[in-house]
């Protein structure tokens, strides 16, 4: 995996160590969960195919893990949002944050 004390993203803006190693947990844990969701997915499916009473039993938990993992995807992409608004850039008035600029 490639290491980095700065990354630099399309509008010049700069992303921290810290800030970038976050974002990469984050974003192994989202593909960690997408990979489980393929499994489930693919085994809800065969499960349906079959139409047999067990595994069409079977899939209710299916969906609901299915469905948590999906809920914990949205928290973690919502997570992700916290660590730019903390980040070490600031405004003029020496505040935390991004300042957007308001079209004239």
């Amino acid at each position: 995996m490639l290491e980095m004390d700065t990354l630099v993203i399309g509008n010049g803006s700069q992303i921290e160590g810290k800030l970038l190693g976050a974002l990469q947990r984050n974003f192994l844990q989202v593909q960690s969960i997408l990979d489980q969701n393929r499994l489930l997915i693919n085994e809800i499916n065969q499960n349906h195919e079959s139409r047999i009473p067990d595994n069409l039993s079977r899939n209710v938990g299916l969906i609901r893990e299915l469905n948590d993992n999906i809920r914990r995807i949205v928290d973690l992409y919502g997570n992700l949002s916290v660590p730019f608004a903390y980040s070490k850039d600031a405004d003029s008035d020496g505040k935390r944050g991004h300042k957007r600029n308001r079209p004239a």
